[in-house]
């Protein structure tokens, strides 16, 4: 899981089924990384900073439903805090 910035919307003709009425997002990684497709689950819209997770636990964010992604967008970040430690 990491944190990304929502930098687009994929608007799609044709698609799996399971798919119809989720919002497709281009994100991209704040620290480095290219852009990825991450299924939203959380209302996330442009610019906003969120939070993604890859990998098979991407689709628990749609349990009960099974939802083929690799990537999904399970929150949006509200405040960052970075601390320092010596």
């Amino acid at each position: 899981m990491y944190l990304a910035k929502v930098t687009g919307r994929i608007v799609c003709s044709v698609k799996n089924a399971s798919l119809e009425g989720r919002k497709l997002l281009l994100v991209r990684r704040i620290h480095g990384g290219g852009v990825i497709v991450a299924v939203d689950a959380a209302g996330a819209g442009a610019g906003e900073t969120v939070y993604v997770c890859r990998g098979r636990e991407a689709s628990f964010a749609f349990k009960p439903a099974e939802v083929p992604t690799e990537a999904a967008v399970v929150a949006i970040v509200d405040q960052v805090e970075m601390l320092t430690f010596r």
